[in-house]
């Protein structure tokens, strides 16, 4: 069954930033994530590369080891309100298409997850194993080539598929600097190729707030300003700002589903482009997000970003289902009242006009 559900979705990646997301992080630190592809046999398991992804959390709890050890079982599910993104519950288990055995390493933790059952137990995939090898220092040879202090508190090691390889370096080499734009926690995305003979490929992205600029214009809706870099080996590779317009509507009766119970508001962001946009990686027209980016481009001029229901795969929109129909009638509301405001904004010689 595991594998049927793993099969459906075709980007590990996506599932692996949206784990990153949806993790906890201390108060002093900024929330990062960094995905490092080696050529170096980190697990002895003979594969001709490696996927490392670190990510700065507080670390694993036993009650998230349970979480993956079953299949749908989410720590998630029920928490829309508090900010996570993730709820199907089979997010980790998609890296089996691209691994035969991932391993976790998290505050104590050192595990590895296997295809193929144990003689003893007679059950793949679910089912951990206590490890040896890799160590920690390992991971440390990896990760220390390009970066500084202590190793993060939460590491993924997949060692590839031989058939997987070319596909995953290509996934992480188009990771568009936008799909850090709706996430309320990560800061920071980096992607790195290390070789043992070669000089290390960084490139990265980072998203950050203009506080100064606010314009709250009621209690249900406000505007701010987000700014992307992106960068290239630590020189800068491109940037811009985004004027973002946020905005609620409740939720209609006739639009409910069980699986959004408890939510009363549908909170529906458009991002408009100040600039030109970045375009390292996949050079996509702006489409539509559902905190991570969908499979849709509209040809609009803006992105549109709200809690869409999503198929397994994360990046197709369920388009007949009553809560997403519900979510699009909006749309043309939340345009036309940013798109007017902006208007009255440049009658009082509001910067905002250069904007929209």
């Amino acid at each position: 069954m595991l594998l049927e559900i793993s099969q459906q979705n075709s980007t590990p990646k996506m599932e692996l930033i949206q784990n990153a997301e949806d993790n906890e992080y201390a108060a002093d630190v900024e929330p990062s994530l960094e995905f490092v592809v080696t050529s170096r046999d980190v697990t002895g398991a003979g594969a001709p590369a490696t996927l490392l992804v670190f990510n700065n959390e507080k670390g694993f709890t036993p009650r998230n080891i349970e979480s993956l050890c079953s299949v749908g079982r989410s720590t998630k599910k029920g928490k829309r309100q508090g900010g996570y993104i993730g709820e199907k519950g089979i997010g980790f288990k998609s890296v089996f298409l691209v691994t035969n055995q991932p391993y976790i390493f998290s505050i104590g933790y050192k595990i590895r997850f296997n295809e193929i059952p144990s003689s003893g137990v007679k059950i793949g995939y679910i089912v951990p194993e206590w490890i040896d090898k890799p160590n920690i220092q390992d991971l440390e040879m990896v990760y220390g080539s390009q970066c500084q202090g202590e190793i993060p508190n939460s590491v993924k090691v997949l060692p590839l598929r031989p058939e997987k390889v070319k596909g995953v370096k290509n996934q992480l080499a188009n990771i568009h600097p936008e799909v850090i734009l709706f996430m309320s926690k990560i800061k920071r995305l980096s992607v790195r190729e290390d070789g043992q003979n070669q000089n290390p490929r960084v490139n990265a992205v980072s998203v950050s707030q203009e506080i100064a600029f606010q314009n709250v214009k009621s209690e249900r809706s406000e505007s701010f300003i987000l700014h992307i870099s992106a960068e290239e080996n630590g020189k800068p590779n491109g940037e811009c700002s985004y004027y973002m317009w946020r905005q609620r509507f409740p939720v209609k009766s006739n639009s409910r589903v069980k699986g959004r119970r408890d939510i009363d508001n549908w909170v529906i962001t458009l991002a408009f482009p100040r600039e030109h946009r970045v375009t390292r990686g996949n050079k996509v027209g702006a489409g539509i997000y559902a905190f991570l980016p969908t499979e849709i481009v509209t040809g609009l001029p803006f992105i549109i970003q709200a809690d869409f229901l999503l198929a397994s795969s994360r990046e197709r929109i369920l388009w007949d289902n009553k809560w997403n129909q519900g979510i699009l009638d909006c749309i043309p509301s939340i345009f036309c009242e940013a798109f007017f405001i902006s208007f009255e904004e440049c009658d009082r010689g509001s910067s905002l006009c250069e904007i929209i």
